[in-house]
């Protein structure tokens, strides 16, 4: 365990007696034994009887991230408190899972992102940094081959979309994009929106403005293949509105 200093830091001067049995004997001292009780056994303890008490509260939530910390996974806080609803009350159950999804949500975002590769034969890549100012939400970006015909694996997290954009050229130009897992969306300038699953394919001809990206619910995948064309550029215009994308 790290040093605790909660107790000296927020009550020292008002009560520091009970900031130093806090900070010294019940940090220091029984969370320290871990030879009958390792610490993801006391975590699992400590949550279930605050739990039963109703007390979930800052403090149940800070047992909470010290539970995540000492290997209790998503699954078996889910599972720990389920079991303990029937006996410490359907109310307090449901305001302990509002707590642990906050504290859990980094790793369903993981899990879904580890799925979502599984499904895909080309790696999801780095985050798209280079880009992100013309994308809503986090997408990510692998280039298969720069040379010749550029193709990149582009992967859209669930609700995120590019920005309007055209793609110009001189002669030739475009874009092709082949769907490859999830599902998204692709829409051109005063035309509905179409839904895209793994196996459809886009011709975007040259000049005309457009977007795609993922549907709210669902991670999406697509190769994105640059047309050659003479003095071709990206032209990035507005962001698609959020009452449109939420209508769709």
């Amino acid at each position: 365990m790290a040093k605790q200093t909660a107790g000296r830091d927020q009550l020292g001067a008002f009560a520091p007696k009970f900031a130093e049995l806090n900070d010294d004997v019940l940090f220091g001292e029984v969370w320290s034994r871990t030879d009958a009780l390792s610490l993801r056994d006391r975590s699992l303890v400590t949550v279930v009887c605050l739990l039963s008490q109703g007390l979930v509260d800052n403090s149940f939530q800070y047992h909470l991230q010290s539970a995540k910390a000492n290997g209790i996974t998503r699954g078996e806080i889910a599972e720990i408190i389920t079991h303990a609803a029937f006996y410490a009350g359907w109310p307090n159950a449901w305001a302990a899972f509002h707590m642990a999804l906050e504290v859990w949500k980094e790793d369903d975002a993981r899990d879904e992102k580890a799925r979502h590769q599984r499904e895909i034969l080309f790696p999801i890549g780095e985050p798209n940094d280079t880009y992100a100012q013309y994308f809503v939400g986090q997408s990510y970006l692998t280039m298969l081959t720069t040379a010749g015909v550029p193709i990149g694996n582009v992967t859209f997290e669930p609700g995120c979309r590019n920005n309007w954009h055209i793609h110009k050229a001189a002669k030739g130009g475009g874009q092709i994009l082949l769907c490859t897992a999830g599902r998204g969306w692709y829409q051109e300038w005063g035309k509905q929106a179409q839904p895209l699953c793994p196996g459809d394919v886009v011709v975007i001809l040259e000049g005309v403005k457009h977007w795609h990206g993922a549907a709210k619910d669902s991670w999406f995948t697509h190769l994105a293949v640059e047309v050659p064309g003479q003095d071709a550029a990206n032209e990035w215009l507005e962001p698609v509105s959020g009452e449109d994308y939420e209508n769709l």
